[in-house]
């Protein structure tokens, strides 16, 4: 398929609009990262500094850090065991040791960054720290790097809030080059209709704790990300589309030969890109407008977490530009939805991948003119080396061919001309109860636009309650509220689906509004999401009573409680007692991210005002 290099209109619009909305900010971000690549610290540091700083190292990494003529590579990692997606970087350190002396340089594992599980810690209390938690590795970055002994880094992350900090991290070390490596998702278990059906069994009462523990072991059974479309998948195509991985490595499984080549081929394009040669390109050039601009397409095209709606608009702030949600709806109307992965679909990514996977999705996005083609990636200018996908030749040796110009399942993937959806996955919502966004592509068109009461509930424990008790027998819209990230850090409402799928399922009109989130994993029910402003910060999410009629249209964008202004006006807000939700679990610790955090379409951080 040729590759159209004009560009479509709306594309241009948006991103001229970021440049010129971003200009003094991104300007000042650049003189910021060029002034610190014209003092490269590591090698006007002080003897005892460097002394330190190699002192543990082997005797042959140690002279040559001593000499200080060979780039030096910091590796930030972001490993544990416990979790799936991380435990395949615990021998990740070692081969991006061996692949760098190889290739004339030194690597050392800067710092470690955590990394916890959002299905881990869903409708518990530890998940109201998740999304703090990419404020805290950003941190971690930032001080993994402060030494400043290095002259590019590779970053071991790959789930939910791992990589958005990981990058906010690695662009306050802006003139540093930057690669990400992932580790791959796990092999494909249980098939994710099935997982469902289990999950609306185990809701109603049909099948006990032991026949749900079952199914969910099948379905998350090994080493890797799980294999549902989330956002640490999501993740993944965006470092791709923004130019941060290495073309294809984005669905590589774990512990495999062709995974291990790119690992030791990512570790030598970052040696390959430093100051000390002639391709210099540093992260905080890499992620311009443009590059975002592709991210946010990317994320339509295929129907991605809704967490990127925040972080995305966090990561570009750490770049010096200013995203908004405006920018997402205007894109969303452009971007036809290509890709059917599940929760918008029955595949999984291994499928996606086999499909056709991100070579075929770039080339179809670049043939319809909607991704910049001339942008700046760690394989150089240009997305074109991202129309090719690795394999391993005869001897084993990493190599690349063009990707397929057709899809090889047309019922996972597709082609823009014939796309399952017109229009994005996601859509922005607007109207008397602020803005929301809402996950269309797992949602069937007939139920896109919902008009039905309210049921307001201030946690979704409450919820939960109501339905076990048969309380829930009309058509609703459920209001979680006080569930933003100034009242108790914002965390996801995963557990409500299955419940709100079976009212769904009994021939019930159904939705839900909140001021939490969702993640990749929204799916077949309506869910505005995100609110803001958000219940503790007096939004009018806190003003809904019980039996006021709420109109979600995803259609139009709208998202209305149907009372008049005067007695919207008219009504206090509601309070909660959210002290419970403040201590404990080491939620005490995270006191000022809560006074400090930036409402949702600020990114929800504490580094944005």
């Amino acid at each position: 398929m040729t590759i159209e290099a004009r560009i479509n209109a709306r594309v241009a619009e948006v991103t001229d609009r970021i440049a010129r909305r971003s200009h003094d900010s991104r300007a000042r971000y650049l003189d910021r990262i060029a002034n610190a690549a014209s003092t490269p610290v590591r090698r006007r540091l002080g003897c005892a500094n460097q002394a330190h700083a190699f002192a543990a190292c082997g005797g042959r990494d140690k002279q040559l850090m001593q000499d200080g003529h060979v780039p030096s590579l910091g590796i930030v990692t972001a490993y544990n065991d416990m979790l799936s997606a991380h435990q395949p970087y615990e021998r990740f350190p070692e081969l991006i040791r061996q692949s760098a002396r190889a290739a004339g340089g030194v690597a050392q594992v800067a710092g470690g960054v955590p990394a916890m599980c959002d299905g881990i810690t869903q409708g518990e209390a530890g998940m109201e720290l998740s999304l703090f938690s990419r404020e805290v590795i950003a941190l971690s970055t930032a001080v993994a790097l402060s030494h400043q002994t290095f002259d590019a880094a590779v970053f071991l992350g790959i789930c939910d809030k791992i990589v958005p900090g990981l990058v906010i991290g690695a662009l306050s070390f802006g003139h540093l080059p930057a690669v990400f490596i992932p580790s791959g998702p796990m092999t494909s278990g249980l098939a994710n209709d099935a997982k469902v059906k289990i999950r609306q069994a185990y809701a109603e009462g049909k099948l006990g704790r032991e026949a749900l523990l079952e199914a969910e072991a099948k379905a998350y059974h090994g080493a890797g990300t799980c294999t549902f479309y989330g956002t640490a998948n999501t993740n993944q195509m965006l470092m791709e589309i923004m130019g941060l991985q290495l073309p294809g490595a984005s669905f590589v499984n774990p512990n495999t030969p062709l995974r291990d080549a790119l690992t030791v081929a990512a570790t030598e394009r970052a040696l390959d890109i430093t100051s000390l040669g002639n391709q210099y390109i540093p992260i905080g050039r890499v992620l311009d407008e443009r590059a975002f601009v592709n991210g946010i397409v990317g994320l339509h095209a295929t129907g991605g977490s809704t967490n990127l709606t925040l972080h995305l608009v966090a990561m570009a702030a750490a770049a010096g530009l200013t995203l908004t949600w405006d920018d997402f709806a205007d894109l969303a109307r452009v971007t036809p939805l290509i890709a059917r992965i599940y929760p918008n679909g029955s595949a999984d990514v291994n499928h996606f991948h086999a499909a056709g996977g991100m070579s075929f999705l770039i080339r179809e996005l670049l043939a319809a003119g909607l991704l910049h083609r001339d942008v700046l990636t760690v394989c150089g200018d240009g997305l074109d080396a991202y129309l090719q996908e690795p394999l391993l030749d005869a001897e084993g040796k990493l190599t690349w061919r063009d990707g397929p110009a057709g899809t090889g399942d047309p019922t996972v993937l597709r082609g823009t001309a014939d796309p399952f959806q017109t229009a994005g996955g996601l859509q922005v919502l607007t109207g008397n109860l602020g803005r929301a966004v809402v996950k269309t592509s797992a949602v069937a068109p007939q139920r896109h636009v919902i008009e039905a009461p309210a049921r307001v509930f201030d946690c979704q424990d409450e919820l939960q309650r109501s339905f076990a008790a048969g309380e829930l027998t009309g058509d609703m819209i459920a209001v979680i509220r006080f569930q933003g990230p100034k009242a108790n850090g914002m965390p996801e409402l995963h557990k409500l689906m299955p419940l709100l799928g079976v009212l769904q399922d009994r021939g019930l009109k159904v939705a839900l509004v909140t001021d939490g989130r969702l993640s990749g994993a929204s799916g077949k029910v309506p869910a505005a999401i995100h609110v803001t402003p958000e219940a503790a910060d007096g939004g009018t999410i806190a003003r809904i009573r019980d039996g006021d009629v709420i109109r979600l249209d995803a259609v139009t964008g709208r998202l209305d409680v149907l009372v008049t202004p005067s007695e919207l006006a008219a009504r206090a807000c509601a309070q909660a007692d959210l002290s419970t939700m403040h201590v404990g679990i080491g939620r005490e610790l995270f006191g000022f991210f809560r006074e400090r955090v930036s409402c949702a379409d600020r990114g929800a951080s504490v580094f944005v005002a």
